[in-house]
């Protein structure tokens, strides 16, 4: 099984060896075109267009070559996640495109030395079983060894013995570390840097959050419309049913209290449902969405409240639930303990950006130590991965600014 292991080893290093040389011959045409490529900035600015999409065909070329090399090695390839770029400077700036251009002309000469290893041990091995048919070739075709010619079976089998062992010394025993050593530099010039792979991790659980707490929103939006649906109106039906048995068995003082103590019981389950259903998700954001909700609340408030509602789009419900929540909770603050004379809210959207301000003219110094539902709002929108910036000078007044990610 050794031996197997041994031969197996030896054809996949001669088999790399001749592919990357190949490979090599290649790339030594592609140096010169990218140069060329590069110069079509100056006319007319073709090279705007041609070289993002030339630098990407480089980098698919040079993640071949990875991937080649990880076979041979037997060793994982850490791969960064695959960005467009949107202009020349954005493309210059990565790492990625610096290291696959350096990459590029070492790889050229690299690809072509190294591959001639395989191609003399292979080519030797081929050309042994010519020698003891010296005899057949004409003349002007004949055999040489070292430039001499092939002309006696001395020289035929001098040449017989040196080429096979030439040419077994460079396939069994030269082959395989030029491979290996090929595949590490190759691995070793496209590796990316721990900080670019700890870069696309962090973006990765970013994107990955969100993606959890759009899925959280939707769930709850859904344990919401069950609840208000099925439950309450089950409990709903209930307590109607029970206040006319209540009033059905006014004559019997015992079993008129039992319904009583059934019917208040169930108003108040009733009345913790909502609050529940209100702290999950709030209906009337279902029902008019975020700015017909705002306008609601506007209503309701005792204090004049002035709503300045942008174009917001569609918002992610994770977002637009924190958005609600930060208003509202924001203006009882300033109504119960603020005393604002008048707040005025204003939301508006800047391409994934989300920003809510909310500002009172009540008498300010907000201690969130002391329970304001700040840091209810902080851990909020820190959950969006946004941001809270609360401004309570003494005297007033009050200005609570949020920005949170509002991207699909």
């Amino acid at each position: 099984m050794r031996m197997r292991d041994f031969w197996k080893r030896v054809a996949r290093s001669n088999v790399y060896l001749l592919v990357v040389l190949g490979s090599g011959l290649v790339t030594l045409v592609m140096l010169p075109l990218t140069l060329v490529v590069a110069l079509t900035i100056l006319v007319g600015g073709l090279g705007f267009a041609l070289l993002p999409r030339w630098v990407g065909l480089i980098g698919r070329w040079a993640a071949w070559h990875q991937q080649w090399a990880s076979r041979l090695l037997g060793v994982p390839v850490p791969r960064l996640p695959d960005h467009e770029a949107s202009g020349l400077r954005e493309l210059w700036g990565r790492p990625s495109t610096r290291r696959v251009l350096l990459w590029m002309p070492l790889a050229a000469f690299a690809n072509t030395g190294l591959g001639l290893v395989g191609v003399l041990a292979v080519g030797l091995v081929m050309t042994v079983p010519q020698f003891p048919f010296w005899w057949a070739f004409p003349e002007e075709y004949g055999l040489q060894l070292l430039w001499l010619p092939v002309e006696g079976w001395d020289m035929a089998l001098a040449a017989f013995a040196g080429y096979l062992v030439v040419g077994a010394a460079l396939g069994l025993w030269a082959a395989r570390p030029a491979a290996r050593a090929h595949a590490r530099m190759t691995l070793a010039l496209l590796a990316p840097t721990g900080a670019e792979l700890l870069a696309a991790r962090v973006d990765e659980l970013k994107r990955t959050r969100t993606d959890v707490v759009n899925a959280h929103g939707a769930e709850l939006r859904r344990i919401e419309r069950d609840l208000h649906d099925g439950t309450q109106a089950r409990l709903v039906a209930i307590a109607m049913q029970l206040g006319v048995a209540r009033e059905a068995t006014e004559g019997d003082p015992s079993v008129a209290a039992l319904l009583r103590s059934a019917h208040e019981g169930a108003e108040e389950a009733m009345a913790e449902l909502r609050e529940v259903i209100q702290g999950i998700y709030p209906p009337i954001l279902a029902d008019r969405g975020l700015s017909g909700a705002l306008a609601a609340l506007a209503a309701r408030t005792t204090v004049p409240t002035r709503m300045d509602v942008g174009e917001l789009g569609a918002l992610p419900v994770a977002a637009e639930t924190a958005a609600y929540f930060v208003v509202t909770e924001s203006v009882t603050n300033a109504v119960k303990h603020g005393g604002a004379g008048e707040i005025a809210v204003r939301l508006e959207r800047t391409g994934d950006v989300l920003r809510v301000t909310v500002r009172d003219d009540g008498s300010g110094g907000v201690d969130e130590e002391r329970g304001s539902g700040v840091r209810g709002l902080r851990r909020r929108v820190a959950a969006l991965d946004g941001t809270v910036r609360v401004d309570s000078p003494a005297g007033g007044p009050t200005v609570v600014d949020v920005e949170m990610p509002c991207g699909s």
